[in-house]
């Protein structure tokens, strides 16, 4: 995730608008497993080491989980943040927004999800119950329009009560609707990722997902994507979708019954509660581009341990 200051430049002779954004910050979450799959906890900041096109950086706070981040020293000591104090950390004025995870969950309440509506909302229910304490989430619901059906909150009953607003709507602008909550997650402090609940086809939208796709993996937010549609019925959103969670650190399901969709958010919640995440001021690099990051375990002698992160983001981006 990015922290940048930005600046919209609006569109002229019937163009689109461009977004221009310069990073200041870049808060950056991982999970680490071993070779059977079984989260890797308890590192420190000095297990390993991140690179930026090569150039190693230096960590300047480190959370797992849930837990408040930490203040990451020169030598690799660690000490809590002080609240409302920056502690030398530009934009970190406030360490507690970085407690927890902000999930933005979007419902697809299309009429391709007629069949299976009730049984969504009553996962989709029953993942936000789940949820840690710390954690906030905003839920909302799209179908050609989008609907902020309730905003972020850590009163997980109130997302609930805004979840089951929810009514069946009409054709689907699934790519709209996720760059507006890609928009809405970029304003908010802290680590957070985006949960897509979707049949899978897109037959409205304006945007492009690959552009979509891009402003996620620059901001640095996770996607998830829960298809209730089988991944080969309709390979072209199959591929967009795997492309999407792959290329942004998140994950892709494909879970046509209720039970399987289940499952998908409760492999989503373990991977919030078993994250990483840490923030770094980038080091001075001409590459005005794409930037890659690289996560290298430094106490992984078998080399068995898999991270999952996104691979970069664009330094300066347009869309």
């Amino acid at each position: 995730m990015s922290a940048a200051a930005g600046t919209l430049l609006h569109a002229q002779d019937g163009q689109r608008p461009i977004f221009r954004a310069k990073v200041d910050m870049v808060v950056l979450s991982f999970q680490v497993t071993d070779n059977k799959g079984h989260y890797v906890n308890g590192l420190k900041p000095g297990d390993f080491r991140i690179y930026e096109d090569g150039i190693l950086q230096s960590i300047s706070t480190f959370a797992e989980g849930a837990k408040a981040p930490l203040a990451v020293a020169e030598d690799g000591s660690t000490r809590p943040m002080v609240e409302g104090a920056k502690d030398g950390l530009p934009g970190m004025e406030r360490p507690d927004a970085f407690v927890g995870t902000n999930v933005f969950v979007l419902f697809d309440t299309s009429n391709f999800m007629y069949k299976g509506f009730v049984y969504a909302e009553d996962a989709i229910a029953d993942f936000v119950r789940g949820l840690d304490r710390a954690d906030s989430v905003a839920v909302y619901t799209f179908s050609r329009n989008l609907s902020r059906a309730a905003s972020l909150t850590r009163d997980h009953g109130e997302a609930i009560a805004g979840l089951r607003k929810s009514v069946a709507g009409d054709d689907t602008a699934l790519y709209n609707a996720l760059l507006l909550a890609l928009r809405d997650a970029a304003k908010v402090a802290g680590r957070k990722v985006v949960i897509v609940f979707s049949n899978g086809p897109d037959n409205a939208s304006m945007v492009a997902p690959d552009d979509v796709r891009a402003v996620a993996e620059d901001e640095g937010i996770p996607i998830y994507v829960i298809s209730t549609s089988e991944v080969n019925k309709d390979p072209i959103s199959s591929g967009v979708f795997k492309r999407i969670a792959t290329r942004t650190g998140g994950k892709a399901y494909w879970a046509k019954t209720w039970q399987k969709q289940v499952e998908a958010f409760e492999d989503i919640r373990e991977d919030l509660g078993n994250s990483y995440t840490v923030t770094y001021y980038p080091k001075s690099n001409p590459n005005e581009g794409f930037r890659k990051i690289t996560i290298e375990p430094i106490n992984d002698p078998g080399k068995k341990w898999r991270i999952q992160s996104r691979p970069g983001y664009r330094a300066n981006r347009a869309m």
